[in-house]
């Protein structure tokens, strides 16, 4: 069914006919469906109706659709289930990455009595091998599920090798090439296995031009990699070089997607990854630490308006434009931090130097500060007859935009070689340091100038 929205009606519908276990009509419903619309159907029912509907979709899709779920709807659900209906249902017709993703949600104990009840003994090794990997690496990526060719074997045994080999695996990429200690040599290209003599050999014909990451690559570093060489599959190799799985691009997707969620939460003033489903308590949590800083910087800013408070009193003027000083000091941070945590997640910022990038936002700063300290320069000629706020309000804008944008620039530069998530420089932190120190910057200029000209 191509694009499914789901609406009251359907849901309702669709509960009537749990209720009444008409198995037909419910099949010739959701038939056609995609396994993630059946997973979005699934928040919207009970544990019992999920498990009705779930029964009555063949092994594949039923899998399909386990995979497809929020983790939390997820969990709930196999706690539902026995570990072994959790095995023969789901983890047999599973790709191991995808089993191996699942059972790790599960403590020790439920672990053990799911593998425990995989007939095929090959397979629940593969899934407890890849337990045993940081779900945060190119091990806890990758699939054990592939198709590999030693280099000595000639055309007709890699076919029929291949043959084998393809009823596990669901998407055929690429045909890796190994010697016989199960090293990684290159890649196999089917069209030139075809049109070379049958008596060929793969060692006379595979591409030894082939790219890989060892199991403890971090993941985003493995989603870097293969957006930079427009991969679909990467081969994962162990410390010694041999094979030991591939990860395709729907896996890197995934990366990509919680990055950006990741990184979007921290810009956003997040310290936890949360779901709008999580509880009030973990909410809160996740946001009370920045609020905390926000809180902090407040204070710190009204003790420096404070430390002014006789230029204030003497010139109530000044207080028109400390709003705009901050919001502008705020913005143009946002705007430097934003793009150079942009630049450093996609790998582009290693093309020039610290040096250099920091000497491009310095000639971008002063562009940006000469045409906004002009235009505030031209309005208050038009709108006041106060030099003196006139001259303070355009030195400050010029001076706010010049550090500001230094300092967007620099915080995440710095956070980056210090190995934290420059994401966060595009969160409160450069916002709220930008409003203290800009408007610092702002009442000393007013000082200055109302002492010289007033």
């Amino acid at each position: 069914m191509a694009n499914f929205e789901l609406t009251r009606e359907y849901i309702d519908r669709l509960q009537e006919l749990i209720s009444a276990k008409d198995e037909d009509a419910i099949n010739s419903l959701v038939s056609d469906l995609h396994p993630a619309d059946i997973a979005e159907i699934y928040e919207e029912l009970t544990i019992e109706e999920a498990k009705f509907l779930y029964f009555l979709m063949d092994d594949d899709k039923a899998a399909d659709v386990l995979t497809e779920l929020e983790e939390d709807d997820r969990r709930r659900f196999l706690d539902s289930l026995p570990s072994e209906v959790i095995a023969k249902r789901f983890i047999d017709n599973m790709d191991s990455d995808d089993a191996a993703d699942i059972i790790g949600e599960m403590d020790d104990e439920r672990q053990q009595e799911v593998l425990s009840h995989l007939e095929d003994i090959t397979t629940a090794g593969d899934i407890a091998d890849l337990l045993n990997y940081d779900e945060n690496t190119a091990g806890g990526l990758m699939a054990k599920e592939l198709i590999k060719v030693k280099e000595n074997w000639n055309i007709p045994t890699c076919l029929r090798s291949m043959r084998r080999q393809a009823e596990e695996v669901d998407e055929i990429y690429y045909v890796y090439v190994v010697d016989n200690d199960g090293i990684l040599k290159g890649t196999l290209s089917l069209k030139r296995m075809l049109l070379s003599p049958v008596d060929s050999i793969v060692s006379e014909i595979y591409n030894s031009d082939v790219i890989s990451v060892k199991v403890d690559v971090d993941a985003e570093d493995v989603s870097y990699i293969m957006d930079k060489y427009g991969l679909v599959a990467l081969p994962v190799i162990d410390s010694i070089g041999r094979l030991v799985g591939r990860i395709t691009i729907d896996d890197v997707v995934d990366v990509i997607r919680e990055e950006a969620e990741k990184d979007y939460q921290l810009a956003s003033g997040l310290t936890n990854d949360v779901e709008a489903s999580d509880n009030v308590i973990r909410h809160t949590r996740a946001r009370i630490p920045w609020l905390l800083i926000g809180l902090l910087g407040g204070i710190l800013g009204s003790r420096v308006i404070g430390g002014f408070e006789s230029i204030i009193d003497d010139h109530p003027q000044l207080s028109f434009f400390m709003g705009l000083i901050a919001a502008m000091g705020g913005n143009v941070g946002m705007q430097s931090s934003a793009i150079v945590v942009q630049s450093l997640a996609s790998g582009s910022i290693g093309l020039e130097s610290t040096g250099g990038k920091l000497l491009k936002e310095i000639l971008i700063a002063l562009l940006n500060a000469t045409i906004l300290s002009i235009l505030i320069f031209t309005y208050n000629k038009v709108a006041s007859e106060d030099i003196a706020l006139t001259l303070t309000v355009t030195a400050a804008m010029f001076s706010v935009v010049v550090f500001a944008s230094l300092f967007g620039t620099f915080v995440p530069l710095l956070l980056n070689r210090m190995k934290i998530d420059p994401a966060v420089a595009t969160g409160p932190f450069v916002t709220t340091m930008n409003d203290i120190i800009g408007m610092f910057i702002y009442l000393t200029i007013g000082s200055f100038f109302f002492a010289l000209l007033v």
